[in-house]
């Protein structure tokens, strides 16, 4: 906390947080912004039916928006894979190889060919679904222009949560695809919490809710614990440096 008091002492860098802040609200209250001419139950029931909890890991990344069929229905994925993708293809493509080393401008050049990249995902992943699920009963009304509309949609908006990362990674606090995730992920809390409640400690006896609620607790803390030593462990390496000549003395030959 002290840190934090600190850190908001400097205007620039409240004025990062600030930033962050900003585009991370403006990224939840898309989440909640419906996906023209699809009707939202129908995933909820389909995944509910079709693979039971499994659907809850995947729609915790998009932040619920997926399970709603907002704009953000996508979340960051096509970009992820977009990345991983150009990743692997700078090893077996020389010339990428030979852009991704060309320092700062080389750089900028792979990072235009992820947004493309990424974007031709999203049309793929979004087009899958409007095709596949519409014809199932996600479209209001399976058509050509309702198709082309989800999407249109979909596509943007992945689009948007792309730039929404780079632009807090530019101007705001860390990482910004990977803050974008993290938000997905806490926004999901509370429906977690209320899940968990109605699974283990709704019409039980008195000591056996609380027994439950002690153990998800221990359970929690134990998690974050755990994550917050390993992001913050060392492995110590010694490290022995030769001895060298500089005129007639002899330096180096330390270890540390």
């Amino acid at each position: 906390l002290k840190t934090f008091r600190d850190a908001l002492r400097v205007p620039e860098i409240r004025k990062k947080l600030w930033y962050t802040f900003l585009m991370l609200i403006v990224i939840r209250f898309g989440s909640q912004l419906p996906t023209p001419g699809v009707n939202p139950d129908y995933i909820k029931e389909f995944f509910a039916y079709q693979t039971g909890d499994a659907f809850n890991f995947f729609n915790a990344f998009t932040g619920g928006s997926f399970e709603q069929m907002s704009i953000f229905a996508l979340s960051i994925s096509p970009y992820i894979t977009s990345s991983i993708i150009v990743q692997l293809l700078t090893i077996a493509i020389p010339k990428l190889e030979e852009m991704q080393k060309d320092g700062e401008e080389g750089k900028k050049k792979i990072q235009a060919l992820t947004r493309y990249v990424t974007v031709i995902l999203a049309i793929i992943q979004s087009a899958a679904m409007a095709i596949g699920f519409g014809r199932s009963g996600l479209l209001n009304e399976y058509n050509f222009v309702n198709a082309a509309i989800v999407v249109l949609t979909l596509t943007a908006g992945s689009a948007f949560l792309m730039w929404c990362g780079e632009r807090i990674t530019e101007k705001g606090v860390g990482n910004g695809i990977s803050i974008i995730l993290l938000i997905n992920i806490l926004s999901r809390i509370p429906s977690d919490f209320v899940s968990l409640y109605e699974q283990f400690m709704k019409g039980q006896a008195i000591w056996k809710a609380a027994v439950a609620a002690v153990i998800i607790l221990a359970v929690i803390l134990f998690v974050v614990v755990f994550v917050i030593l390993l992001q913050g462990g060392q492995r110590k390496v010694s490290v022995q440096y030769s001895q060298k000549m500089q005129g007639r003395r002899s330096v180096g030959g330390q270890s540390t």
